[in-house]
């Protein structure tokens, strides 16, 4: 089967589009550019459209790679028959594939194995051929060496009769198809373990049955991690009568001896070889699926924290709030650069509320501060309620800001190398400042795994979150768009075509050179080809060049498209940035050509209208209710402020001002059905909940939304 063909059969996407997006893979394009710039050839189709053209296409490449390195494997052997071949090079999938080579395989030393040298194999072709009515004196023929009796020699046949029943596609495929439909999972409590403290969050998994095709991926992870850490132990298992009947009636044919033995042989393959294998490989279908709903999850999760709504180019007071060790103070200015830092101590031990409110405000005036952001850690409350009291002569707005991972970023290399000289606690402080300026620009710094929005992220498979992640970052960084002359090298690695190697590279352009004062002026930097050029440029970003298209997200290569357009108008290009009502009597249809059409140009239209326009919302101000410090002081039927900190599929967990998130179950969410709690809220939303219940020795607080 052809790749293209292969991708069709998978996604139902038309011919052409994937005949010309892998054409564009091939020539080493990147998802953000194809669905932006090359919409013509892939037929308009989106990012997720050709992510699934690129994950068919790897899917393929891997099934085609096994085939080589089976079909070598079987010449090697001399068992490559034309027949064999040609079945081989038909499969289009894995499972398939591996039950043809199963035969084939070189195992370790099997008890048919031993048989077969002890000379059994053609005792165990005159009892499958079902034919011999007095099996057990042949059975005698076969006395010598190692097998001592009748019983022995047929015992030995029926190992390799179980081998050959167990190498069976028919028989493998059916048990499949028995295992997904009926299959259960259940779990009992390790009762050493019963009591450990570790053990109770895994406390309604003790004894828990389940269907495994109906069990949600969450509880499935959980269950696995459970098992993993020795808490419980899990099983897979099913009425094996059906199984074995089904079995029985494809093979035997007679009502001889010989159906005796072939039935003992079906019993051992099923128990012994059969009913592992494919048990195992159905909870690992189970856990690529549960894998999958996770990282979905996780994919959106961490594309709406991306997309978070920033402040912009304010200048800001970063706080990191602490106890014993103080707080901590940045001041940074519009850019992000740290102006200033040093340590107040407003609440115990040492409580200088006094000083420290002091020190706020002349360091609010000192450096014109516009906005305060506050980390919702420890001592988060205090230190937004001592902020309030605070009189300052501008109006300057107060952000609470989530601090997931950044302690992770203050140790990395990344901010040790744009802070050398400070320590871990400023570098936190100003992550927390920056992330209220920028969150997409700050958060592409961490680890997304450790950014805290996931649902098991640490128990799926980690090359295919990675992938993912990475695809998400790549998509959000693009969907924005970058300021060349002020992005990090963490925030250029993600701009299509760029990567980390060339991001570094202009960097140390831009440091050595002064800022890009045009588009053109990129192609300077060392290693960067025009194929990077072609793939990056119109993701980059130039304020205040001479040419306007260069902060748009206008490529390049329409630029004299939109000189003809301002031409034909008898104006200049910057008088039709933003001017919809002169833009709007163009004819589109005079500008298409062979490779543009329709699709550009409106593309072309809509930048030109509202040129780098932020695709994101603005920052809101948001304050919890001030009377709700801990778990304690929360009531059945209270209404509390509160945001979403991270959403799973089975809710979405609430900070409501205190160390502990409440949950709000998705049968909570709507008084309807919830199929995607994702249609309800989204990450970082403010939203009104009631609370529901509050377990205060498990710290779980059950919540519904309100509004």
């Amino acid at each position: 089967m052809q790749l293209v063909s292969y991708i069709i059969s998978h996604t139902q996407l038309p011919e052409t589009s994937v005949k010309n997006t892998v054409e564009l893979l091939h020539e080493a394009c990147t998802i953000p550019f194809i669905s932006r710039y090359r919409k013509e050839r892939t037929g308009n189709l989106d990012e997720v459209q050709i992510g699934d053209i690129v994950k068919y296409k790897e899917q393929f490449e891997t099934l085609e790679k096994r085939k080589i390195t089976i079909l070598k494997a079987l010449e090697d052997q001399d068992v490559l028959s034309a027949e064999l071949r040609q079945k081989i090079q038909a499969t289009q999938d894995i499972t398939t594939l591996e039950d043809i080579y199963l035969p084939y395989k070189k195992s370790r030393k099997t008890k048919a194995e031993t048989a077969r040298k002890n000379g059994l194999e053609p005792l165990a072709k005159i009892i499958m051929s079902q034919n011999a009515s007095d099996i057990e004196s042949i059975a005698h023929k076969y006395i010598k060496g190692d097998i001592s009796s009748a019983e022995d020699a047929l015992e030995g046949a029926r190992h390799i009769i179980s081998e050959w029943i167990n190498e069976r596609t028919d028989v493998r495929n059916n048990i499949r198809q028995q295992l997904e439909r009926f299959a259960m999972i259940s779990t009992k409590v390790v009762k050493s373990k019963k009591d450990d403290e570790a053990a109770q969050k895994f406390r309604d998994y003790f004894e828990w049955e389940e269907s495994l095709s109906r069990i949600p991926s969450h509880r499935l992870l959980a269950i696995l991690r459970a098992e993993k850490e020795g808490f419980i132990k899990a099983k897979i298992s099913i009425d094996d009568e059906k199984p074995l009947f089904k079995i029985e009636d494809r093979i035997i044919k007679s009502r001889n001896a010989c159906a005796s033995q072939i039935q003992l042989a079906i019993q051992d393959a099923y128990k012994r070889l059969l009913f592992p294998s494919l048990s195992n490989e159905a909870l690992q279908n189970a856990k690529e699926k549960a894998d999958a709903s996770a990282i979905t999850v996780f994919a959106k999760n961490l594309k709406q924290l991306l997309l978070g709504s920033p402040l912009g180019e304010k200048r800001v007071l970063a706080i990191d709030p602490g106890f014993r060790t103080g707080c901590k103070i940045v001041c940074l200015d519009a850019q992000g650069n740290l102006k200033h830092n040093e340590t107040i101590y407003p609440h115990p031990p040492k409580s200088d509320a006094i000083g420290a409110m002091k020190k706020i405000s002349s360091l609010a005036e000192a450096y014109q501060i516009e906005a305060i952001a506050i980390g919702n850690g420890t001592a988060s409350r205090e230190t937004e309620a001592l902020i309030r009291k605070v009189h300052f002569k501008n109006d300057i707005q107060v952000f609470v800001v989530s601090e997931a991972g950044a302690s992770i970023y203050s140790a990395s290399k990344i901010a040790r190398e744009e802070f050398p000289n400070y320590d871990v606690t400023v570098r936190g402080s100003v992550s927390i400042g920056r992330r209220l300026q920028d969150p997409l620009a700050e958060l592409v710094k961490i680890d997304a795994k450790s950014i805290g929005v996931g649902q098991y992220q640490h128990d799926v498979d980690q090359t295919k979150l990675q992938s993912e992640l990475d695809t998400v970052v790549e998509s959000c960084v693009n969907a924005v768009g970058v300021n060349i002359n002020t992005a990090s090298t963490s925030l250029l690695s993600y701009v299509s075509g760029i990567g980390p190697k060339l991001a570094e590279n202009i960097v140390n352009y831009r440091t050595e050179h002064g800022v890009f004062k045009s588009r053109k002026a990129i192609k300077k930097v060392p290693r960067l080809g025009d194929k990077a050029f072609e793939q990056g440029a119109a993701f980059l970003r130039i304020k205040e060049s001479k040419n306007p298209l260069d902060d748009s997200a206008v490529h390049p290569e329409s630029y004299t498209i939109v000189e003809k357009m301002a031409k034909d108008l008898g104006k200049p290009i910057s008088d039709l940035i933003g001017n919809s009502s002169v833009l709007q009597k163009l004819n589109l249809s005079d500008y298409c050509s062979d490779s543009v059409g329709l699709p550009t140009l409106q593309d072309i239209i809509k930048e030109l209208e509202k040129p780098g326009l932020d695709i994101r919302e603005q920052a809101k101000v948001f304050t919890f209710n001030q009377n709700i410090k801990s778990i304690t002081d929360l009531q059945e039927g209270q209404l509390l402020p509160g945001i979403v900190n991270n959403i799973t599929n089975f809710g979405a967990f609430v900070d409501v001002g205190i160390k502990e998130s409440g949950l709000i179950h998705v049968s909570n969410l709507s008084d309807s059905f919830v199929s995607d709690v994702n249609a309800h809220v989204s990450l970082h939303q403010q939203v009104i909940v009631k609370v529901l219940e509050v377990d205060v020795p498990r710290k779980r607080i059950q919540l519904k939304l309100h509004k």
